[in-house]
């Protein structure tokens, strides 16, 4: 399931962010600041190159491009 990332709450979605910009193996040795990577993320999301994936069997959010998401899930 997608979630819009406009109706999530501002500290929510910057939580979600920050967990994925600082998983490790996300960086690859980038050193760019934290704030400039969370903004990355949200002009992707904002540009639709990026989406927020909700799986209702473990409760959890992940971030996905929308390239790498299943055509039927964009279809909804």
């Amino acid at each position: 399931m997608l979630i819009p990332h406009d109706l999530l709450e501002a500290d929510t979605l910057t939580c979600l962010i920050e967990d994925f910009v600082t998983r490790e193996g996300t960086d690859n040795g980038d050193d760019t600041p934290l704030d400039s990577r969370v903004a990355r993320v949200r002009h992707a999301l904002a540009r639709g190159e990026a989406v927020i994936v909700f799986d209702p069997d473990s409760q959890q959010c992940q971030l996905a491009l929308r390239s790498e998401v299943p055509a039927e899930w964009l279809a909804d």
